[in-house]
């Protein structure tokens, strides 16, 4: 179940839930809420594997941008290999295979750049996804707690 639809209901349960005259305490329904305050500890696992699958997917994403520059570093290495055999260009051969191969660094290190750049992101919007999860189950459990 999704962790937003249970502190929905956690909400709900609260809301629901009669006041006690001349107080900021209210009678709240002690089974129902231990079953949400249950369901939401099976949830935040599952959070937790959505992130782990972005990280994943992550780590998957750099292997093959690094599986990619390395393709074309041997690529641009045979190709220089080739022109330089020629004697009466291996001067244009060798300039011509010295900037493949810089462009080749190049275009890895950019792809390097734009999967950590990625994965950051990922990562923090998970984080912070989390960390606002964390703080409303917190104050789901300390208006609970008020109560008693």
């Amino acid at each position: 179940m999704d962790i937003l639809h249970l502190i929905d209901r956690l909400e709900e349960l609260f809301n629901e839930s009669r006041a006690l005259p001349f107080t900021h305490n209210v009678i709240v329904d002690e089974d129902h809420m231990l079953d949400i305050i249950d369901q939401m500890r099976i949830a935040i696992p599952e959070e937790v594997k959505k992130a782990q699958q972005l990280l994943n997917q992550s780590e998957r994403i750099l292997a093959q941008a690094e599986e990619k520059a390395n393709r074309t570093t041997v690529l641009a290495e045979e190709k220089a290999n080739e022109l330089t055999s020629q004697d009466s260009v291996i001067q244009e051969a060798q300039r011509r295979a010295d900037n493949i191969l810089d462009q080749a660094r190049a275009d890895a290190e950019a792809t390097r750049i734009e999967a950590d750049n990625y994965v950051i992101e990922v990562l923090s919007n998970v984080e912070d996804e989390l960390s606002r999860l964390l703080n409303q189950v917190h104050n789901g459990i300390r208006a609970v707690q008020k109560v008693n």
